[in-house]
């Protein structure tokens, strides 16, 4: 009897699944009127993502997806050849910070990663901090740590359920020994130290999770001292600027953003005195320049002067003594740079090439070293005895590889050692190919796009394709490893990143042409990426899907609300899709600058011409679209995907299946917290994408 009522179930629940029957989301009509434009918006209630109406909604959409998923798992099941991947990859180098070096590895699958630390880079390791033996909890998660600056403690930053807000603990290194201090409602914030003393930190004061953020308050906590005893250190509630902070030396750097202006106000404490006494050191500077570091009384830092980025310097006491120290590279991007010992180490990007330039700490060149091209790298540490730099080099099809680069010499060697032991490669070098090229923009402008696809592979114009972007805030996309994605790519699959307008992939105009008012520019060189690949036989519209997550998901949302023919299969992750309410939730009022403001008519009107929510038109059928969320998102709230998912499903024409995923005890990072649930959630994604691409 009881096999029988199963077997019922599974056929009614695939009838349902199959008849498009979802979830049926209440429709409330609100009418909306704002400098004279009107529109209706009949989701309003799923903005109260607390109620138990809108659990019981997305806990039936989830009920359906996973269904689903079971479904298409008897035609593709990437999970045990993902685990595979990852488990004949090889590691990266331990990251030193202060005096030891640090590893995260996995000791139990289900579980999150655990901890360790060497005292030298060829020690075995010591187990350091394990959130499970702490909290009990699987979903528990390591975001950061910071070691005293002597290496006597450790502080670790730690989210307990996907959530930006977290949770301090601290550890002795010696004895591996948890310390009593607890510090909660922690947002955004860095752990810096004043000596072995203790720790300043940003503390959140939001009574609402998802409320507008209220992130404005520098404490000073004292080890061995409870919370509540904390120094307040700087306080912006009542204007409301952000600001960012860190120690260098002997001193407290604070770099306040006025809200209104966009001018800065700088301001240091010495560390050595108990009442950390503010001083400014800048007032109102409009100069946009980013502080880099602080050594010998001179502040290194990158103006916003040249595109490309470059590092000036000025002594602390005198701001209008300013000199450049690194020019700017034309047609090389500074992404990142490493001070170290005496040494400044920066990062350059070209198209499909990295390389590192070595510097004195006063701007004198040494040596320009070269990594492979195709590759990315990561700054890991520097031995100033035998000047070697150590970086782990890797792309997206090829797991890290180790390497100590002599900046003296220009010598370049492997480093193994006994737990970064040689290893055989997932496969030959020239298995996968690398594509790095440019496709011309509608107005004219060259946008790179990365190609990846298994050697052999036949561009006849009918290859499973999957092209994803970023496109938002000045970020700087790089390659980085993904055994998921080889998956894809064995199974024929062709994968496309595109650096559109928006990112900071060709400079800081490249971020100005895709904000504000030139957001749209980001959509479109989307859709052109799109119809450069189909132009080019690498896939056709039937056989192309589309995806990003955040500030990607927002393009994705505008892609195909804006072309909906154009693409076959689309995947938004914890997207941004009602740009009419974005700013009233937790971080979105910072958000102004790059979307548009709401309160401004210009900029209004330009968020609803391409607002993914508002552009839903009733009798358009829409791609095939699995639109995932998370639960605990505190960065872009779920509602966006549940009004999104809503909208899309709720009308006659649309006869593609709509599919919306809220992941449960996660955030805006998805399933990160151990091993297995990772790997399930990137499993799924690419057996959805194949199943229907290939359909």
């Amino acid at each position: 009897m009881k096999n029988s009522f199963v077997c019922i179930f599974l056929f009614v629940a695939q009838s349902f699944l199959f008849c498009q029957t979802f979830p049926k989301a209440k429709s409330v009509p609100k009418t909306i009127t704002k400098f004279g434009f009107s529109f209706q918006d009949d989701y309003t209630w799923l903005e109260d993502m607390k109620s138990e109406e809108t659990k019981n909604w997305t806990t039936a959409q989830n009920e359906v997806i996973n269904l689903h998923f079971v479904e298409i798992k008897k035609k593709y099941d990437a999970l045990s050849k993902i685990k595979e991947y990852h488990h004949y990859s090889s590691s990266g180098l331990p990251t030193k910070k202060e005096a030891y070096y640090y590893s995260l590895y996995i000791k139990d699958k289900d579980k999150p990663s655990v901890l360790f630390y060497r005292k030298d880079v060829n020690d075995n390791s010591i187990e350091l901090f394990n959130p499970f033996k702490i909290y009990k909890n699987t979903n528990t998660v390591l975001m950061d740590y910071n070691p005293s600056k002597n290496s006597k403690y450790l502080a670790c930053k730690v989210s307990l359920d996907g959530s930006d807000r977290n949770e301090i603990r601290f550890v002795g290194i010696e004895n591996s020994k948890n310390l009593d201090d607890v510090i909660s409602n922690v947002k955004f914030s860095k752990m810096e130290w004043n000596s072995d003393s203790g720790i300043f930190y940003k503390r959140n004061t939001n009574q609402n999770t998802f409320a507008k953020d209220s992130t404005y308050q520098l404490y000073y906590h004292k080890l061995g001292t409870n919370q509540e005893a904390d120094q307040l250190i700087f306080d912006a509630t009542k204007s409301r600027n952000g600001f960012t902070y860190f120690t260098k030396k002997d001193r407290l750097f604070i770099i306040e953003q006025e809200r209104r202006t966009d001018a800065k106000n700088y301001y240091y404490a010495s560390l050595k005195e108990e009442e950390f006494k503010l001083e400014k050191f800048i007032a109102s500077d409009e100069s946009e320049f980013s502080l880099l570091h602080y050594s010998n009384n001179n502040i290194y830092f990158s103006s916003k002067e040249y595109d490309w980025g470059e590092i000036r310097t000025f002594p602390i006491s005198n701001r209008a003594d300013e000199k450049v120290l690194i020019s700017q590279i034309y047609n090389n991007l500074l992404v990142g740079s490493f001070f170290s010992d005496g040494y400044i180490f920066c990062k350059y990007k070209t198209l499909g090439k990295n390389f590192v330039n070595a510097y004195k700490e006063n701007g004198d060149f040494i040596r320009k070293i070269d990594v492979p091209e195709n590759t990315n790298f990561d700054f890991k540490f520097f031995d100033p005895t035998t000047k070697c730099l150590y970086i782990s080099v890797f792309s997206t099809t090829i797991s890290p590889q180790n390497f100590k680069l002599n900046i003296e010499t220009g010598a370049i060697n492997h480093f193994y050692n006994e737990y970064l032991a040689p290893q055989v490669s997932l496969f030959p070098l020239d298995h996968f190919i690398t594509k790095n090229t440019s496709f011309k923009s509608r107005d004219g402008k060259e946008v790179p796009i990365t190609i990846i696809y298994k050697k052999g592979t036949v561009l006849d114009g009918n290859n499973p394709t999957l092209l994803e972007a970023y496109g938002g805030f000045g970020v700087v996309s790089e390659q980085n490893y993904n055994p998921s994605l080889l998956y894809f790519l064995e199974k024929g699959g062709v994968y496309a990143f595109a650096a559109i307008r928006g990112g900071g992939e060709k400079g800081l105009n490249w971020h100005k042409g895709g904000m504000g008012l030139t957001k749209r520019n980001s959509f479109n060189d989307f859709i052109d990426a799109a119809e450069y690949l189909i132009k080019e036989k690498y896939t056709c519209s039937n056989r192309l899907a589309i995806t990003g997550a955040s500030n990607g998901g927002l393009v994705v949302g505008v892609a195909m609300t804006q072309r909906p023919e154009l693409f076959k299969v689309a995947v938004p992750k914890v997207g941004v899709f009602d740009m009419i309410n974005f700013e009233k939730y937790t971080v979105g009022k910072y958000w102004s600058e790059e979307y548009g403001n709401t309160n401004v008519q210009p900029e209004f009107e330009n968020l609803l011409l391409f607002s993914p929510l508002n552009s839903i038109k009733e009798n358009v059928n829409y791609p095939t679209t699995l639109i995932i969320t998370s639960k605990n998102d505190d960065r872009v709230p779920p509602f966006h995907s549940y009004k999104f998912a809503a909208r899309l499903q709720n009308r006659q024409a649309q006869k593609n299946p709509i599919f919306l995923q809220t992941l449960d005890d996660a955030g805006h990072n998805g399933k990160i917290a151990n091993y297995n649930s990772y790997f399930e959630e990137k499993a799924n994604f690419y057996d959805f994408i194949l199943y229907y691409l290939n359909k």
